[in-house]
């Protein structure tokens, strides 16, 4: 994606703050635990964090977490949600944190969209010697046949290649690559679920980045497309069902990068 189509896309979300703290899924607690397994203290960013998805399994856990995050619409959201969290405007361009001052740093379908060159540098000066940094995302399962189905009548502007587990590998292996102290990451994958009916992941599907900086009348045609398929899904037409899902992840574990 060309820089100011990125910068668009990553900036639209504000819009529709509501909507994604109400229908966005959480994480797999499991992938949370395994990105911070490394992390040789309790003290995380969460950075990008939005409306607070992320943020709040993290502080299930116990963890003593901050949370940074550009948007002020998503960034109100997050406060509301949580309101005990230290909860920061900023970018992972320009973190507002000191150095060396927490020990793992976590983004949750966020990493994509940092600017990496700047934001790799800036990661690593706020990170503790032996932190880790960890990438999540939540994707759909398109292994399984509906699943797959609905990813052809949404479009590659709804579901896009990063947004199932195939693409995903292939859309992240370059991430941070040739940065100054992190090597190639490990990858996991954890199986999730969200529950659903249909109206409520069509509502889910108008906080994705692509739907949200569409022409109206694509929009219009794209969601009536959507809702169509679900209708005549057997696994979907009639009450609750399961989205299946995976929240993939990776980690790096940084040494000193002080020298």
């Amino acid at each position: 994606m060309e820089q100011n189509e990125r910068h668009r896309h990553a900036s639209s979300f504000g819009v529709a703050a509501a909507a994604y703290a109400e229908h966005r899924p959480d994480y797999a607690a499991a992938a949370v635990r395994w990105a911070l397994a490394p992390a040789p203290g309790r003290r995380v960013l969460d950075l990008g964090a939005g409306t607070g998805k992320l943020t709040a399994t993290l502080v299930a856990l116990g963890l003593d977490v901050t949370a940074v995050e550009p948007d002020p619409a998503m960034l109100a959201q997050l406060r509301r949600t949580q309101p005990d969290v230290r909860a920061r405007p900023g970018s992972a361009e320009t973190i507002p944190l000191p150095a060396a001052s927490v020990d793992a740093v976590v983004a949750g379908n966020a990493l994509h969209w940092f600017d990496m060159a700047v934001a790799g540098p800036e990661i690593a000066r706020v990170l503790a010697p032996g932190g880790v940094l960890a990438g999540l995302w939540n994707v759909v399962d398109d292994r399984v046949g509906w699943v797959a189905g609905l990813a052809r009548a949404a479009g590659s502007a709804v579901i896009g290649p990063r947004d199932t587990p195939t693409g995903w590998r292939a859309e992240t292996a370059g991430l941070l690559r040739g940065t100054d102290g992190f090597g190639e990451p490990e990858r996991a994958e954890f199986p999730h679920g969200q529950r659903r009916t249909a109206d409520s992941l069509v509502a889910a599907l108008t906080t994705r980045a692509g739907v949200l900086v569409m022409p109206e009348p694509e929009r219009a045609d794209t969601l009536r497309r959507i809702r169509a398929f679900l209708a005549g899904a057997p696994e979907t037409a009639d009450g609750e069902f399961t989205l299946p899902m995976l929240t993939c992840g990776l980690r790096w574990v940084i040494g000193d990068h002080r020298g």
